[in-house]
């Protein structure tokens, strides 16, 4: 208080940070001392600033930094600060709320026209604290005029606008918060604060137009609360309140100023949805919705300054208001799709007709509203040329002159991409009017599309093609030969010392590979045709991958190298993603396509053996390997030790982590037919992951430590695909000692490591386990094992700290880990009963309870013994 003193005499004040921190001290103590040691806080920190504006100025920071502390809902407090900051709102309010109104009113007054900045801060307190305060306090011709008087003060009338923003958007009963509303529009339309368009300042105008935003939505709320509530004569009160504001929200919606218009969106969507629930529109209502998909089309439109080439802030910007013009859009779909429809057809086909002289932007919101009917008009699965006459045939006309005007010529990469975009979005119309195909097609394939010369337009042409052919392949036939002739070049392997940039990056040259398999299996060339293509399809990358293996040891520049091995995966990618089209090892045989998969096996594998750049070559040929396990089913497993084996020497957490899912798709798949690979791989993977999860680590290091956790993960799903793929024979056969060092991973898992998601596969493998071994004739020494271990394991882990039963993955866990004590009980009978008799009294159970829990257990009803364990556990941690 004696610093605050000092302050109130100091010439020079003290910097805005220290008066910030200064502030934040003030509220840290407040928070502590107000309910108990300082009631007075507030009337003792007035009484001694008065209207000091040093003084002032830390009172002002201090009641900011005092709503962040207790009222700020977008800060995570935590349930005792919640229940502490209640007490303390409820307190201010019955003793000292009343004198803060009076000392901002006063300040409010008396610095408005000689400290502005003092007066902003003021207005930002008001319209902090009105959220939660008696609005009465606030609402009244007093303090309105006051505020209302700062909306004409040029340095003021931002931060009034946001104070009385809060005031309307304050909760409470629809018909005075219709009666508040309609009196501040009353005076501000006198003030002449409606005739927006002799305004020039655009920031006051984005703050008066989220301000006219409150207060549309605030009497759409007041409409929809008293129509629910019956009341017919005042909720169409409110709804000509809502309509009155119609021609304010339209002038603000197409303002130049994307920020204005941006800021009204929210009341415009809220009215369509009030006319949406009308039974019927009135002719002022339909011209009203016609008037915003004017003024939604013309918005969409980019602006001159949109930079394409260098998209930045203001770019990014423009696309999220486009985001929220959509959502309008589909809106106005659904209050008048026929008016949308009509609308969109009328300025498509007007700009259509004059494409080569209207600018470019134009053209782009003429294709891209055509484009977006395809969302806000429902069709179940792109049916969009069936049903509806109307619909289908004005989307038909629509799409025919798309294809046929020649607009795809224009000279501007948005147009060229909305005209791509839109023959995609609508590629059912050609199964409708296949003759179209060929345009589209020669688009597609020449300067326009894969040819354009913008890198941004190629790429996304590279995609948009491959789902173009994936939907019409059956119409594709004649043309394959020729599409195939045409993108020869774009199917090359780049290699890295060319020096020449490739038309289409290694990412979209996987999309024209997967297009090329498509079109070559889904064509009705003979088998033989088939196989013929894709070999000379595959044949150049496994040459150019033996070529850059050869040269990739012998690379001594560690760039060179990593190049070299980014070439030789994407070869290895491109193979890999020609498969995707197939879908089990018949489909491939049908095109006589197995000889070539098993060559590129054959040449990709030696990559393992390669003595640099692992982790890349690795990764590359064990996806292709997933790949082939589907296509070439059992074809593959000769070639799995050899890969294994490499794959498992020198490995990295990742390494580990992404081998154990294909020796677990191989497990689930092969089963007994992979027994004696798995025999021999089992514990050299199991010794492999227990060597990398012990290497020390950084305490630090948040990146080794989730890759461990993921790798333990995996090592866990790979115990639990042996043990539920009827393979456990194997975990059986590696010796006694083994077994124990497996089962302990497992019972660590259950218990140790706070990871849900472990823990809870952990007590699937050892119900699994119990199951397998648990009987009389399981396995040697299992049963001790449980005694020990398990039902230890199945109690002890839902009692740690860690384990959260208000968590869901958690609470999935539990029901894991009853399961397991449901099935020692089936397996091992009175026996697993007396063990708990005799175990719980150990844990401090009480009699009462552990002859409970042994007769729910004993109940067939699974369900019961879940419900109850919950309780159990939690009255336990309690």
């Amino acid at each position: 208080m004696k610093w605050l003193q000092a302050q109130l005499m100091n010439a020079h004040p003290e910097k805005p940070f220290i008066r910030n921190k200064v502030a934040q001290v003030l509220s840290l103590m407040f928070v502590t001392e107000y309910l108990t040691l300082w009631p007075k806080f507030f009337f003792d920190i007035l009484n001694l600033v008065g209207l000091n504006p040093n003084g002032v100025d830390i009172y002002l920071r201090m009641l900011m930094a005092i709503d962040a502390d207790v009222v700020d809902r977008d800060i995570l407090h935590s349930p005792e600060e919640i229940r502490r900051n209640t007490l303390i709102k409820d307190s201010m309010r019955g003793q000292c709320i009343p004198a803060l109104v009076e000392s901002w009113f006063q300040i409010l007054q008396t610095y408005q026209h000689t400290h502005s900045e003092l007066t902003c801060q003021c207005l930002e307190v008001v319209g902090a604290y009105v959220s939660w305060i008696d609005l009465n306090l606030i609402a009244n011709d007093r303090f309105v005029n006051l505020l209302l008087s700062h909306m004409s003060i040029e340095e003021l009338r931002e931060e009034a606008c946001d104070c009385l923003f809060e005031i309307v958007n304050k909760g409470m009963d629809p018909v005075d918060k219709t009666k508040l509303v309609e009196s501040l529009c009353q005076v501000l339309q006198s003030a002449g604060f409606f005739n927006i368009e002799q305004e020039e300042d655009v920031d006051f105008l984005a703050k008066f137009s989220r301000l006219v935003n409150g207060m549309g939505q605030s009497l759409v709320l007041s409409w929809t609360r008293l129509s629910k509530m019956g009341d017919v004569k005042v909720s169409a009160e409110a709804l000509r309140a809502v309509e009155a504001k119609v021609p304010l929200m339209l002038q603000l919606l197409i303002h130049e100023d994307d920020d204005i218009s941006a800021n009204i969106v929210a009341f415009c969507y809220d009215y369509l949805h009030v006319l949406k629930q009308l039974p019927a529109l009135n002719e002022q209502q339909k011209t009203n919705v016609e008037a915003i998909m004017l003024a939604v089309m013309n918005k969409l439109k980019y602006d001159d300054e949109y930079n394409f080439d260098s998209e930045g802030e203001d770019e990014a910007m423009f696309v999220e208001y486009r985001k929220q013009l959509k959502m309008l859009l589909d809106r106005l779909a659904q209050v008048s799709p026929e008016l949308l429809l009509d609308a969109v057809h009328r300025v498509f086909n007007a700009t259509m007709q004059n494409w080569q002289t209207v600018p470019f932007m134009e053209v782009e919101v003429a294709i891209r509203l055509l484009y977006m009917l395809g969302e806000a008009l429902p069709a179940s699965h792109g049916a969009h040329f069936s049903g509806d006459a109307t619909k289908t045939s004005t989307l038909q006309s629509m799409m025919r002159t798309l294809i046929s005007c020649g607009v795809s010529e224009y000279q501007h990469s948005s147009v060229t991409l909305e005209f791509f975009e839109t023959a995609v979005r609508y590629d059912k119309f050609f199964l409708v009017e296949p003759q179209h195909i060929p345009s589209v097609l020669m688009a597609f394939l020449d300067h326009r599309g894969l040819r354009h010369s913008s890198p941004k337009v190629r790429s996304r042409v590279a995609y948009l093609f491959s789902r173009f052919i994936k939907t019409l392949h059956k119409h594709m036939n004649a043309f394959i030969e020729d599409i195939l002739s045409r993108i020869q070049d774009l199917l090359e392997l780049a290699p890295p010392e060319n020096g020449f940039p490739a038309l289409l990056s290694s990412d979209d040259q996987l999309f024209m590979f997967e297009t090329v398999g498509v079109l070559i299996v889904n064509g009705e060339s003979p088998a033989e045709r088939k196989q013929a293509l894709m070999h000379s399809l595959l044949t150049p990358l496994m040459e150019a991958f033996r070529m850059l293996l050869a040269k990739l040891p012998q690379e001594a520049n560690e760039e060179r190298q990593a190049a070299l091995a980014d070439c030789l995966s994407h070869a290895v990618g491109f193979a890999s993603r020609t498969s995707k089209v197939f879908s089990n090892k018949q489909t491939v045989k049908q095109c006589g396509c197995s000889e070539v998969y098993l060559d590129c096996l054959q040449t990709f594998l030696p990559a393992l053996s390669c003595p640099v750049q692992r982790g890349p070559l690795r990764s590359a040929v064990r996806s292709f390997l997933h790949r082939m396990i589907i296509c070439l089913e059992e074809e593959v497993l000769p070639f799995i030790p050899a890969a294994s084996q490499h794959m498992l020497k020198d490995c990295e957490p990742r390494d580990l982590q992404e081998f154990i899912p294909l020796i677990s798709q191989i497990t689930a798949k092969f089963k007994n037919q992979v027994s004696p690979f798995l025999q021999e791989v089992f514990m050299p993977l199991v010794m492999a992951i227990f060597e990398v999860l012990s290497r020390p680590a950084e305490e630090n290091d948040q990146t080794a430590a989730l890759e461990k956790q993921m790798l333990r993960r995996s090592y866990f799903s790979f115990i639990q695909t042996v043990a539920s793929s009827g393979m456990n024979e194997i975990m059986a056969s590696q010796g006694a000692e083994n077994i124990e060092r497996v089962l302990f991973t497992i019972i660590q898992g259950a218990v140790d490591f706070p990871d849900p998601v472990a823990q809870k596969t952990c007590f699937i493998i050892l119900s699994r386990l119990v199951e397998l071994w648990g009987g009389k004739d399981g396995l040697v020494g299992f049963p001790d094992f449980i005694y020990k271990h398990i039902i230890p394991a199945c109690l002890m882990a839902p009692l740690k700290p860690t384990f959260d039963l208000s968590d869901a993955q958690t609470v999935l866990t539990l029901s894991e880990c009853t399961l397991t004590l449901h099935m020692i009980h089936l397996k091992r009978g009175q026996e697993c009963i007396q063990f708990l008799q005799e175990y719980l009294p150990s844990l401090q159970v009480s009699p009462e309870i552990t002859q409970e829990l042994c007769q729910v257990l004993q109940q067939p009803d699974v369900k019961v013994l879940k419900n109850y364990m919950k309780v159990f556990f939690q009255q336990a941690k309690l």
